[in-house]
């Protein structure tokens, strides 16, 4: 069942234009169609609201806990992504950890090179700290490139010295914008939606006038201590598989709590594949790669657990990614876990008091 679903991800997939033979406009436009092949479900309400520099949607499923927030950034290689492209995803992840997510419609480029999109979402997290939201309370989260915004908007917030929120979630993020990894050429031919060409276009139209080396362009050359834990997801056949490896290692070499969990057989944001994918993302759970492993927990959590996984699949995903937000609770406070502990490869986080997520 697990090649059977992920073969017709692949086959889907292969039917599409090749990306370089689209105009800008055009990729945008077959982007946005995830909105139809995966409507957001209509008990989560979704209000548009003007979020300083940038527009943003509220989505709040049933049984969001006040004041909990995921502040999500779609990827899309700066170049392409909206709101309409990730709202399912956003969606899913909000409800996995009961919270409100706010979907930033930050701007793109070539029109709004960096460091556009990396004010955007700074921007977005000081109007949520302003609307009372306790930093605490939130994660900030992000696919592709929106995994690498996620980690430069973190550096942004400590370099201003505003309050960090309770982690960063990384799903295949984009880190490198040298395009330099060993993975371009390892896995170039697994990979069946990301190609060395047109992310080093992106790259430059994102980039403009600035250093692809750029700390917050290309947050794996920053200084990335005193940054919040860090949860990266990645799968096993996709170019950008170094990127996610360098950026844990050398997150944990800077002393930040870093997880990478990188699952067997999946793609680029396997989160994003179609719900005939859902048994191969399951049936792949159990093969995950860990570099450390800790004892299943029973009881309580379990329940929580399969009640989280129950919400993902509800909203037509039951991939791993989708399942990185959710909640335990722990010495009073509750704070964001991975996937089962039994299958982890997690840095145990150290829990700072201010932190209640």
């Amino acid at each position: 069942m697990a090649d059977r679903g992920i073969d017709v991800v692949r086959a889907h997939l292969a039917k599409l234009p090749p990306s370089d033979s689209l105009t800008v406009a055009e990729r945008r436009a077959q982007y946005e169609r995830a909105e139809k092949a995966f409507p957001t479900p209509a008990e989560v309400k979704v209000e548009r609201v003007s979020a300083p520099v940038a527009p943003a949607e509220w989505l709040r499923p049933p049984g969001a806990v006040a004041g909990r927030v995921v502040l999500y950034l779609h990827g899309g290689g700066y170049v392409i992504g909206s709101p309409r492209s990730h709202r399912h995803l956003a969606a899913a992840i909000a409800t996995a950890g009961q919270a409100a997510a706010l979907l930033l419609d930050y701007r793109l480029a070539p029109e709004h090179p960096y460091p556009a999109a990396v004010d955007d979402a700074a921007a977005a997290y000081r109007w949520l700290l302003d609307q009372g939201v306790a930093p605490g309370q939130v994660v900030i989260a992000g696919d592709s490139a929106g995994g690498g915004l996620t980690v430069a908007t973190l550096l942004a917030l400590r370099d201003a010295r505003l309050p960090q929120p309770a982690g960063g979630v990384c799903i295949s993020p984009w880190v490198d914008l040298t395009c330099s990894g060993t993975s371009y050429r390892t896995k170039a031919e697994a990979d069946p939606i990301v190609q060395r060409a047109s992310v080093e276009e992106m790259a430059r139209a994102y980039l403009g006038a600035a250093a692809p080396r750029t700390p917050l362009a290309s947050p794996l050359f920053a200084d990335l201590r005193g940054l919040p834990p860090l949860l990266i997801h990645v799968g096993s056949d996709e170019v950008l598989l170094d990127d996610s490896a360098q950026l844990a290692d050398r997150a944990r070499a800077a002393g930040v709590d870093a997880t990478l969990e990188v699952w067997d057989r999946m793609i680029h944001v396997s989160a994003r594949t179609p719900p005939a994918a859902r048994p191969a993302c399951r049936a792949a759970a159990p093969r995950r790669r860990a570099s450390r492993r800790r004892p299943a927990r029973r009881g309580p959590g379990r329940r929580r657990r399969r009640a989280s996984r129950a919400a993902g699949d509800a909203y037509g995903h039951g991939t791993p990614a989708l399942r990185v937000l959710r909640f335990r609770r722990a010495s009073g406070t509750i704070r964001p876990c991975g996937s089962p502990p039994s299958r982890s490869s997690d840095i145990r986080p150290r829990e700072p008091a201010s932190r209640s997520w």
